[in-house]
Parts: C-alpha cells; structure tokens; sequence
C-alpha cells in the first residue's frame, strides 16, 4: 500500500505546460488589467479631450494673455530694465514708437491695443492711430507721442503697459469681481455705477436656489405620484413628464414668451375672469419672474427623475407599518418615508442647480435686463467682446461657486448616497 504523503508534491506548483503557477496567476492578471484598461481608454480619452483639456485651457486663458507683451519687445524689456516707479523718460517713449513700427509692419497694432483696451476702454485706437503714424515722429519722441495726443502722458496708460507686458496676470479676475488698479498699481473698487460682475453673480445664486426650490416642490409630488400609480397610468404621466425633451429648448422658450407677455394667453385670461383689469395687465416677462417661470418648467424633469428612481424602490409597506404602530400620516411621512427619498432630493436638487447657474438661452430670450445672469456676460463677452480672458475668469469663479456647493453637499449627506436614476 501507497505511503499517501508521498503524493504531495514537494517542489514549486506548475501548470500542465511546465510554467510555475505563482507566475502564470501574474501572468493572467496582468492580461485582465491590460484588457479591463483597453475598455475604459476609449472614456477616458473622451473626458480628457471633451472636458479636462477645454477647462485647463479656460483656466489658463483667465490669467494669460500675451496679447501686448509678444508685440512690443522694445517696451517689454524697458519695463524689465526699469523697476516699477520709474520716471517714464525718452528711453520708454523710443521703445513704444519702436513697437508701434514692428505692430504697423506686422498689423498687429489692434491686437496690442485690445489688449490694454481691456484695462482702460478707448485704447485700442490710440494704438492704430499712433502706429501708422510713428515712423514720422522725430525726437524728442516724448513730446512728439504727447503732441499726437494728450493721453500718451496719463500714467494711468503707462501702468496699464506695464501690467501688460507680462502676460502672466490676475487682472481679469480684479475685473471680474468689479476691481481694478489706480495709477499707482494698487487695488481699487470701479465705481459703483460700473459695477456689473457681484450683481449678476448674486443674481445668478439667488436664481439657481429659486429654481431649485420650485422644482423640488413642484417635482416631489410628482414623483411620490409616478412611485405610487398604478403601471399603466405611471407610464401614461411619465410621457407627459419626459415630452419636454422631446422639444426643442428654443420651442419652449418662445412657448413661454407667447403666454407670458403682456397681451399674451394668461393675461387675456385673467382679464377675462377679471382678475385684472385692461390697465393692470401683469408683467411676467422680460424680468426675473419670467426667467423663473420658464426654467422652473424646463428643469423640472430633472428633478421629477432622480426623484422617482428613488421612490419607486421604497416599499409601501414601511409607511403602512409606521401607520399601524400609531404614527399620524404626517409623522410617518416625516419619520420614515422623507428620509429614504434624501438620495433623490439631493441629486435632483444639486443637478437643478448646476444646471440653472449655467443656463443663458432662456434667460437672454425672457429675462430681460433683470433676469440676466452671470452665464449671460460670459457669452458676451466670448461672442461679441472677445474678452475671452474675462469671460475665462467669470467662467472660473462660476465653477469654483458649483464647486463649492457640491462640497457642501458631500459634506451634509454624502456623494456616495447620490442616485440619479
């Protein structure tokens, strides 16, 4: 009889072509990684090129712009030489009429004076004009650069040149919350008729927390309605809920303005109950209540969803249980079931809220003057004023604030309880 101990192999573990078994298990799971990495690569390269790189460029662009300081190396190396507080001699004016020289050679003199446009307005056509007509000033270029006209002496000028001449600058986010520099360099507050950027930003809050709310009220009985119907008659409401996306946002919006002005739908229809009479017709439009009537109405299946996705999986029977323990249908409302539905409060709410700090078609088409919003400035600004580097720098604190508000958001119930459908 067979010793069965001596069946037990002694050496190293192989597999049956001969390799250690420890290695091929390696082998193995090296060749999972690789493949479970060939998966996920084509996500990751979409997030990288579609989302990553456009906000790394947009936060680079908020403080970058080389727009004076690569055209006009004769005044960079001046302002280099010479420390701030210097006396603005013939030296500097030499090399601002040596620049204007190589910008009129190289028609970049409206590029240079855009830039400092962007500091002090009016000053790109000093640049345009002082450029073609440089290489006919004779010294001394001082008197010459003043006699052509009276704001080449403005050390205001001269600051904003030498700000500019590094392309590395935080004054886009100085602009962005209504600040700038005297003459002096130091940080001033731009007059309070010009301060246009911590109003909207306020506006924009107070708008998105508005709309947010409003949705959840509004939203929160429509879900509990969906979880709790019957399946015929919940997909039957649910189509009414999801046919805004079947439509056009513009459609919508337009939709809104029709009802909503002042010889519009509703007002006819209140004239003609006698709610109002024909003087007293009601202003819902072209203002703040506009801009919250129509996106409320927009956003609000982005509330209804997440909502719903977490109702549907509590079960009745907990609310019944509480009932029958002596619970009023308040109490156990309160006690059992709004605690279960948070995942889908916060998840709405939150998305809501990212989503009405960002809009600008709505609020452009119905808000008027006093619906704007901050989004609203950044497409001016990126469409028509071409401040790309101020509309980056709003752009930016517009995200730090969402930020934020996800922050706290984790903090108080936890991303990890987040459910959006």
């Amino acid at each position: 009889m067979t010793d069965a101990s001596s069946q037990i192999p002694t050496g190293p573990l192989t597999t049956a072509d001969g390799r250690p078994l420890k290695a091929a298990l390696a082998a193995s799971l090296a060749v999972r990684r690789r493949r479970a990495l060939m998966l996920v690569a084509p996500l990751f390269l979409f997030i990288m090129i579609s989302f990553i790189v456009p906000i790394g460029q947009m936060l680079f662009k908020s403080i970058y712009n080389d727009g004076f300081s690569k055209n006009a190396p004769a005044l960079v190396q001046w302002f280099d030489e010479h420390p701030k507080g210097s006396e603005i001699d013939e030296s500097a004016y030499a090399a601002l009429r040596s620049d204007l020289m190589l910008m009129r050679d190289q028609k970049t003199a409206g590029e240079a004076g855009t830039r400092i446009n962007y500091d002090i307005s009016g000053t790109r056509s000093l640049f345009t004009g002082a450029a073609r007509k440089a290489e006919k000033m004779e010294p001394p270029y001082k008197d010459a650069f003043i006699a052509l006209d009276k704001d080449w002496g403005n050390p205001n000028i001269w600051r904003a040149l030498r700000s500019a001449s590094n392309p590395f600058t935080i004054d886009f986010y100085l602009a962005a919350n209504d600040m700038t520099r005297d003459e002096t360099g130091a940080i001033t507050a731009v007059p309070k008729d010009q301060q246009v950027y911590k109003k909207l930003m306020g506006r924009t809050l107070q708008l998105s927390i508005e709309i947010t709310a409003l949705c959840l009220l509004l939203g929160f009985p429509i879900a509990h309605l969906l979880a709790t119907l019957p399946m015929r008659k919940a997909m039957l409401l649910m189509i009414f809920v999801l046919l805004p996306f079947w439509t056009s946002l513009l459609v919508r919006t337009t939709s809104w303005m029709v009802l909503l002005q002042s010889q519009g739908v509703l007002n006819d229809l209140f004239v003609w109950l006698g709610v109002v009479d024909e003087t007293g017709r009601i202003q819902m439009i072209y203002n703040e209540m506009g801009t919250i009537i129509a996106m409320t109405h927009i956003l609000l299946p982005f509330t209804i969803l997440p909502l719903y996705s977490v109702m549907k999986t509590i079960p009745p029977s907990y609310v019944r249980a509480a009932r029958s323990l002596g619970a009023t249908s308040w109490t156990a409302f309160r006690r059992v079931y709004l605690p279960q539905t948070l995942p889908g409060v916060g998840a709405g709410g939150l998305l809501v809220f990212i989503l009405a700090m960002g809009y600008y078609i709505t609020p452009a088409l119905v808000g008027g003057a006093d619906g704007q919003m901050i989004s609203n400035m950044i497409a001016f600004h990126m469409q028509k004023s071409l401040n790309w580097s101020l509309a980056a720098a709003l752009a930016a604190q517009l995200l730090v604030v969402v930020l934020i508000f996800f922050w706290i958001y984790d903090k108080l119930v936890g991303i990890d309880k987040m459910k959006l459908g």
